[in-house]
């Protein structure tokens, strides 16, 4: 069984950045692809990003390209999304996940969420 808890999330401004973290525990962490997906209010579940097991093969939804970085840190059991230049269309609760292969083709287990809003 494996716990994701994410941290990071928050109220900013328009054009500021934020750094959303998912700790990882209960085990196997090297060997799970990680991702983060995102639910707006009255929306369906988004995928924002993904990144591979090794950290060497990363994806993102169109949306969020050449604005977001995803990343993993495996001695800490954490991946993180770095969120700039936000914008209010933004603002949603942001879930980790986690795959035996890959999150977009089937997540094994899902954080709590981070609430973010971007005002204007």
């Amino acid at each position: 069984q494996v716990q994701l808890v994410e941290s990071g999330g928050g109220l900013v401004q328009a054009g500021a950045s934020l750094r959303l973290s998912c700790a990882a525990s209960g085990g196997g962490f090297m060997t799970y692809a990680m991702g983060w997906f995102r639910q707006a209010p009255g929306k369906e579940h988004k995928f924002v990003a993904a990144i591979s097991w090794t950290g060497r093969s990363t994806s993102y939804a169109e949306s969020v390209k050449g604005r977001f970085t995803i990343s993993r840190d495996n001695a800490k059991n954490t991946v993180y999304l770095q969120m700039n230049s936000l914008e209010p269309e933004d603002t949603a609760v942001y879930y980790c996940a986690s795959s035996r292969t890959s999150v977009l083709a089937g997540v094994d287990y899902w954080g709590q969420g981070t609430q973010v809003t971007v005002s204007s």
